[in-house]
């Protein structure tokens, strides 16, 4: 796969990054009260916001509430939050009354590694004692991935990424598969869509381990079972992501290039 591919919908070249933030974007109903993480789940909520879904509200940890941010904010304390959202409140009032009362949609994460049921690790690479490597950690994902309505993963996919087992269970998805959500309590669907560079995966209805639903646009199916740390599943109905429109990537690179311009005044 190259870094550019051609668009047959709008004629105009788009990179894989592009079409992952978009298909994640499509995934945003108008309306939707989505808890948003910071990276790539910021963009692909904000471009829903900019394109199909003006009236979702975007809540982030930091406790704003309805935040419409121009730029993408660099973290979640970022001022931008603050100054557009609809309200501000604290921390415990976003993960008490919002969070635990059932008030978010949805859960939009990302990951440094995902394993086949969904389970997110963003804590440690390696033995947790002495790992090769320490990772930004839990922040509110374990939360989320546990009480959301349902939650969105958007990473880029390989095999240091796409793992078997994650060394480390951040944030629960499906555990062990079956039914153990619905043994465990959580009240949350769980991870629904993970959405990469290269394709779609959602769990399997019965044994909840995912498997690839779509392949994006010049994608061949051998590089995406390439970059799977597992025996990767595909769906009987395999299909192909609709490649982002020419409104599509003029909101996103407006996004991105407003946000670079910011971020040159301000350093």
């Amino acid at each position: 796969m190259t870094a550019a591919m051609t668009a047959p919908m709008t004629e105009q070249p788009f990179t894989a990054d592009e079409m992952m933030t978009v298909a994640a974007a499509r995934l945003i109903d108008n309306g939707t009260v989505c808890f948003v993480g910071i990276g790539l789940p910021s963009a692909a909520a904000n471009l829903a916001r900019a394109t199909h879904a003006p009236d979702a509200v975007l809540i982030y940890e930091s406790g704003t509430v309805g935040a419409k941010p121009a730029v993408l904010p660099l973290s979640i304390g970022d001022s931008e939050l603050a100054e557009t959202a609809d309200f501000v409140v604290s921390t415990a009032e976003i993960f008490r009354y919002w969070l635990q009362g059932g008030r978010i949609t949805v859960g939009f994460l990302g990951a440094a590694q995902i394993d086949r049921f969904g389970n997110i690790n963003t804590t440690v690479i390696g033995d947790y004692a002495q790992p090769r490597t320490r990772l930004p950690g839990a922040g509110g994902a374990p939360e989320i991935a546990g009480l959301a309505g349902e939650v969105f993963v958007i990473m880029r996919q390989s095999k240091r990424g796409f793992v078997d087992k994650v060394e480390f269970v951040t944030s629960a998805g499906h555990l062990t598969g079956g039914d153990w959500r619905e043994r465990s309590g959580l009240p949350g669907r769980g991870p629904s869509t993970v959405i990469t560079d290269l394709g779609v995966l959602e769990p399997h209805p019965e044994s909840r381990e995912l498997v690839l639903t779509h392949t994006h646009p010049g994608v061949a199916l051998d590089d995406v079972v390439a970059a799977t740390g597992w025996p990767l599943k595909v769906a009987d109905d395999l299909s192909v992501t609709p490649a982002p429109t020419a409104g599509e990537l003029r909101a996103l690179r407006g996004l991105h290039e407003r946000t670079a311009a910011a971020r040159a005044l301000a350093g």
